[in-house]
């Protein structure tokens, strides 16, 4: 392996390419290489000081340094000047060379990782080969999707039992500058925060230092009591967590919201009379209440509270947004989604914490290793984010309006990538799985970011979402089962999708059916499963489907991969 040095500035080249910068290491290696005879090279002297014969053999040095580094010689020189000039003889630094050099050094370094650790440098091709048949499909099924909306660009992650096999992006990150949407392209998640920020909850209430079931009150007394018709009520964690709390969501108008939630019953009603009547009820609701295209979703995206501009410095000052205002409904009684439910979280867990909520987030984030996960800060420079999208109302593409996310962090306001959404879900369904691993496994399993039961907890259902099935602690969950022989079946499985100005994402986890220990063959060790994060820059488009189908195409090759090692014909 060849010795990789860096240092503040940058990287810095291997040894023996001899491209230092300071002449002691000039030196030091000029003294370890062979000397050759070059033009202009006297016979007693093999490496000239000055002249013609010096640059022949810096060159010949600089070659010889690049093929010791694995490089072919790719390297341009010429005249000063460039072109037809004529001049004294020096090397032409292009662009290949030096995204060469950059990648030798960094692969060197890379590959002698690697290796000391025992890790087999064609594992992930190979992955990536096995399951080539559901990459395909879910390509194009992206593909469709993309076209369907108008979308400008789109980015798909999958992992298979904590590893991740595919990973792509579609269309374009920026379509002004013809940027291309790219796998570690930043995205906003949008409502996938309101899993991270149950996260930071569930860890302060293992410690006991959080009490889900206590009034808010008791961390957050700027909070105002609430009466619910004149009935004195109660608000917990537990509420807003599960979208049970009453608190309003951008919607103000309670009786607009009261008349929604009645056309979802009567859905529900109407559902469960058959399913061509579901069918029928299903087209008529899409007809009324959203466009083909996405992003112009009927009213979704028509609350002024959407597009706040303000930068909020503490999540304090967001409860002034909706703080005196009525509750909707009686805590406990209706499902009714709200963001700022979550902003008030987010000020439960500072206070529990004794941190501000952005701070131990960004600690949560640093350790699930979720680098490119942060804040969505307008200011700051953030490397890889891409631009937003929405169709006005001819149909065109373009800019999403400005908007300042920072009332609504937990609700709605970091950004990440696909990659850093499936160490989330893994560390996820790690942590849910733990519980199951049998107690014969050898000593020095991990434990998980939380605690088995606690996983279980957040994905056991509170409410009944009209749209997306149940609801469970900042998780969908839709539960394992079916009615009829032969006949839909739904897995068990928990998701959350989000839908931001100019943006859209669905991080999906599916568990693995099967316990290990009833087929032989397959992996005991956790993760177990199919988690599927995809990002796309233009708002309202729906996701959760599309995930779902995707991960049932690479179930479907890691079925068929353990059927072929354990010589089933079945």
């Amino acid at each position: 392996m060849h010795n990789i040095k860096f240092d503040a500035i940058g990287f810095r080249l291997p040894l023996t390419t001899g491209l230092y910068r300071t002449r002691k290491e000039r030196v030091s290696l000029s003294s370890a290489l062979p000397r050759r005879r070059c033009r202009g090279a006297s016979p007693s002297n093999a490496r000239p000081s000055r002249g013609p014969g010096a640059w022949a053999w810096r060159r010949g040095a600089m070659l010889r340094g690049l093929a010791a580094a694995g490089l072919r010689k790719g390297a341009s020189f010429g005249r000063r000047g460039g072109g037809d000039r004529k001049g004294k003889g020096f090397p032409r630094w292009g662009l290949g060379l030096g995204l060469g050099l950059a990648a030798a050094a960094v692969s060197s370094a890379a590959g002698s990782d690697d290796m000391e650790a025992g890790w087999d440098p064609q594992e992930r091709p190979r992955r990536a080969a096995a399951y080539s048949r559901a990459q395909a499909a879910s390509r194009d099924l992206l593909r469709r999707v993309k076209d369907e909306v108008g979308a400008p660009g789109i980015v798909v992650g999958v992992s298979v039992d904590g590893k991740e096999v595919w990973s792509e992006g579609m269309g374009f990150a920026d379509v002004e500058n013809r940027v291309p949407c790219r796998p570690e392209t930043v995205l906003r998640i949008a409502s996938i925060s309101k899993p991270l920020a149950m996260v930071a909850a569930a860890k302060l209430w293992e410690e006991g230092k959080l009490d889900l079931d206590a009034p808010v009150q008791k961390y957050v007394p700027e909070f105002p009591e609430k009466e619910y018709e004149g009935e004195k009520v109660t608000v917990t964690t537990r509420l807003l967590a599960s979208h049970l709390s009453g608190i309003r969501h951008y919607e103000k108008d309670v009786s607009k919201v009261k008349e929604e939630k009645e056309k979802a019953n009567q859905a529900l009603k109407a559902a469960a009379k058959g399913p061509a009547k579901e069918k029928e009820d299903k087209a008529a609701e899409k007809s009324k209440g959203s466009d083909a295209k996405g992003g112009k979703k009927k009213g979704e995206f028509e609350h002024e509270e959407y597009y706040l501009k303000e930068r909020i410095e503490h999540v304090m000052d967001s409860l002034d947004i909706f703080k005196n205002d009525p509750l909707f409904f009686k805590p406990g009684s209706q499902f009714l989604y709200s963001t700022h439910g979550f902003t008030l979280l987010s000020a439960v867990v500072e206070r529990a914490s004794g941190q501000r909520f952005t701070d131990y987030m960004l600690q949560i984030f640093r350790d699930l290793d979720m680098s490119a996960t942060g804040l969505d800060e307008n200011e700051p420079l953030i490397y890889n984010r891409g631009r937003y999208y929405t169709h006005n109302k001819k149909g065109r593409l373009v800019n999403a309006p400005f908007v300042d996310n920072s009332y609504k962090w937990a609700g709605g306001g970091f950004v990440s990538t696909v990659g850093d959404l499936l160490k989330f879900g893994n560390a996820m369904l790690y942590s849910y799985q733990l519980g199951s691993v049998p107690e014969s496994l050898p000593a020095g399993q991990l434990p998980g970011y939380l605690k088995p039961g606690t996983v279980a907890m957040l994905w056991s259902t509170e409410s009944a979402c009209p749209k997306e099935g149940r609801y469970g602690l900042a998780w969908f969950v839709s539960e394992g089962r079916q009615e009829c022989g032969f006949c839909r079946r739904s897995r068990h499985h928990a998701f959350h999708t989000g839908g931001a100005v100019g943006a859209s994402s669905v991080l999906l986890i599916l568990p693995e059916e099967a316990h290990p220990e009833e087929k032989e063959g397959l992996p005991v060790k956790p993760p177990r499963g199919v988690v599927v994060s995809i990002l796309c820059n233009m708002q309202s488009v729906s996701l959760s489907g599309t995930a779902l189908k995707i991960a049932s195409e690479f179930e479907t090759d890691k079925l068929a991969q353990q059927t072929g090692q354990n010589g089933s014909t079945d």
